[in-house]
């Protein structure tokens, strides 16, 4: 089945936490999981940033909103336990409870109609996801578009800047030699089917070498095997060879079964790792997420 919205997941919890008892949100985690029985595919599935399980996320914000109801108290973070008005709910056998049935007490209408909502819709009444999961996603849509730009940008740019632009980014990663080392080999090994080397470490001790392909169809299998004569010649043992567009499956494959190493970025790759490396982007604003420091207000 698939990971219940935080919506269906407040009645379950609201159950979970009747016998009174102060349960640490851990306990929730899990016992959530075992509610819907979840696959472990599912239990470890992360949201897009990769830094949160999607289970515990979507418990975490059942819980808020709960608490924000007055059903659930959290006498300190990371713990609670049911409320008598929680209780009372319950005593009422119901068989769901969104957002809509929470708009009946006062202090979940409070928690909505802060000075800093009031005049502004509350998106979360009307969608399944948590706030984390919508800003993720919007993060991630700005983050395709960008991309999308990105290789159409490139595409408008010479074959020459396109070769000197993946010599940069492998820079920008991290591997050794200057640009201007960079730059030097680029020029002269163009005509035997590599555009460019940079070295594996600062002391040279290794050395990768570049083909780029400014294309807008499929890279097949017949060009990563001319590049790996070409890697041949010159005694290389590995190569990356980038593309604009997109690799075939038959060229993965050759690239996989063969001792030289060729590593193969296609387009989709290759924007990414620009905008992860700022290469030919700029950071137009940014946004911070914070959340309460528990260690600071410990009274002793």
């Amino acid at each position: 089945m698939a990971i219940p919205d935080y919506q269906s997941i407040m009645l379950p919890l609201l159950r979970f936490a009747r016998d009174g008892k102060v349960h640490s949100i851990h306990e929730a985690y899990a016992a959530m999981a075992e509610y819907f029985g979840l696959s472990d595919e599912e239990r470890r599935q992360l949201l897009p940033s990769g830094k949160q399980k999607v289970i515990d996320n979507r418990v975490g914000w059942a819980r808020t909103y709960l608490v924000k109801a007055g059903l659930l108290h959290s006498p300190k973070r990371g713990y609670f336990s049911i409320t008598p008005e929680g209780q009372a709910f319950l005593q009422t056998n119901p068989t769901s409870l969104t957002n809509e049935d929470l708009r009946q007490y006062e202090s979940f209408r409070a928690f909505l109609n802060q000075p800093s909502r009031r005049d502004r819709p509350v998106p979360s009444l009307a969608q399944d996801k948590t706030p984390e999961e919508r800003l993720e996603e919007i993060v991630e849509e700005l983050r395709q578009n960008l991309a999308q730009e990105l290789l159409a940008k490139i595409k408008e740019c010479s074959s020459d800047f396109f070769e000197a632009l993946v010599v940069d980014l492998l820079l920008k990663m991290g591997y050794g030699g200057s640009r201007k080392e960079a730059g030097e080999v680029l020029r002269r090994s163009r005509d035997g089917g590599i555009d460019g080397i940079v070295k594996q470490d600062r002391l040279g001790l290794d050395t990768i070498y570049i083909q780029a392909k400014r294309w807008e169809g499929p890279v097949g299998r017949p060009v990563v095997q001319e590049f790996v004569g070409a890697l041949h010649g010159v005694k290389a043992k590995r190569g990356v060879l980038l593309t604009t567009s997109y690799f075939t499956q038959d060229a993965k494959d050759y690239a996989s079964s063969i001792e030289t190493r060729v590593v193969l970025i296609d387009g989709e790759e290759l924007a990414s790792l620009m905008i992860e490396h700022d290469l030919g982007v700029t950071t137009v604003d940014t946004y911070t997420v914070k959340r309460i420091d528990s260690d600071y207000f410990v009274d002793e």
